[in-house]
């Protein structure tokens, strides 16, 4: 490969090439690229959402077992 390239000028390999790849695999790399930046989204708010929940249950179950145990010293 690099025979290839040995008696080309610098701004072939450095400019041409790269934007050769990009025109042929932009709408590759851009698909992959929104598919994880989505993953990324969905995963954070699974993480948030689920926390969420557990927060609440947590509320929920102590302010009940408080109100339970002030029932049962009377």
């Amino acid at each position: 490969m690099k025979k290839v390239f040995e008696g080309l000028p610098w701004w072939v390999k450095w400019v041409a090439v790269p934007a050769i790849a990009l025109v042929v695999f932009g709408g590759l790399i851009m698909s992959v690229v929104g598919f994880m930046i989505v993953l990324l989204f969905k995963v954070l708010l699974f993480a948030a959402l689920v926390g969420a929940l557990v927060w609440v249950v947590r509320k929920f179950t102590s302010s009940s077992t408080s109100s339970r145990s002030s029932r049962n010293d009377w």
